[in-house]
């Protein structure tokens, strides 16, 4: 069995694309010139990788499996020419990283604006993802590197862990909870709560903890980002869960009070996850070690 990079390459355009035609237009064909290299590539596989409709395509279960290994394939290809570029220095290249909300507001930020200034040949995509969706990325190569927090129970990854960091409530100065001892989550939820958007990991955290408690969270307000979030809770409109190096940080300039959570999943290792370490190019492996010289870890 005989596999082109540039039909792997036709397949994921038009696999992401759902049409065949924007999936030629991509790959620079004529649809009528994709159609056969897809119907060649079927031939090949003995399977069949659409179903065709006048919508577009969707693909079959056999169709979802060749995208995984596509994907990995396409990926490994890059890792190889950026590897051997520059004389495999790690000073050029493209990554893409799919982290939580943390990462992206918390503390992201720093460590690529010193990665970036000392690797000018190198460009970043840095995108943030739900956690289910961090992790289908790192498995089907739509991503170089992961990064998030908690229980990973997949065992198809390399886990690199970075830093340990809790989640907390943060309520103003003048709040029912400012100045208390630890509490329970549930014993927070009557309170006005202030959130971030829906995409949020760590909203989509909170709403299944409510969930399992058989409770309704009262969200008053929503917002797009820790500091935002803290200045609401400043003002006086509502109290929020963040993670206790966030509102640490914010605590220096406002009025916050930080009171700790008696439940065991507060408390949550944060972790860059790869699908094989040993293969990926020096700039990632920079980049990771970056991160967790940047947690002291």
């Amino acid at each position: 069995m005989h596999f082109d990079l540039p039909d792997l390459r036709l397949f994921i355009h038009v696999s992401e694309a759902g049409s065949m035609t924007a999936g030629a237009k991509r790959a620079s064909l004529s649809t009528a010139a994709a159609s056969t290299r897809i119907k060649s590539l079927e031939g090949q596989l003995g399977s069949r990788l659409f179903y065709r409709a006048s919508q577009g395509v969707e693909l079959t279960p056999a169709g979802e499996k060749l995208l995984q290994h596509a994907r990995s394939i396409m990926r490994q290809v890059e890792y190889v020419k950026t590897d051997f570029s520059e004389y495999r220095d790690g000073d050029s290249g493209h990554i893409r990283i799919f982290a939580n909300t943390t990462a992206v507001t918390d503390f992201m930020p720093e460590v690529l604006a010193s990665f970036l200034g000392q690797r000018p040949g190198i460009t970043i995509d840095l995108q943030e993802r739900l956690t289910n969706d961090i992790f289908r990325g790192v498995l089907d190569g739509a991503t170089d590197l992961g990064v998030t927090s908690g229980k990973i129970e997949i065992k198809s990854f390399e886990i690199l862990p970075f830093s340990v960091d809790r989640l907390v409530a943060v309520v103003g100065s003048q709040h029912p909870l400012a100045g208390s001892k630890p509490v329970d989550f549930k014993d927070t939820i009557g309170f006005p709560y202030l959130g971030l958007h829906d995409g949020s990991t760590l909203t989509q955290f909170l709403k299944k903890e409510v969930a399992k408690l058989g409770e309704q969270l009262s969200l008053r307000m929503q917002v797009y980002g820790f500091e935002q979030t803290c200045r609401m809770i400043e003002a006086g409109v509502g109290m929020a869960i963040l993670p206790e190096s966030s509102a640490l940080r914010y605590q220096k300039n406002m009025k916050l009070d930080i009171v700790l959570l008696k439940d065991a999943w507060a408390t949550r290792e944060r972790a860059v996850i790869v699908r094989e370490y040993a293969s990926l190019p020096e700039a990632c492996k920079a980049l990771i070690q970056s991160i967790r010289d940047y947690h002291n870890y």
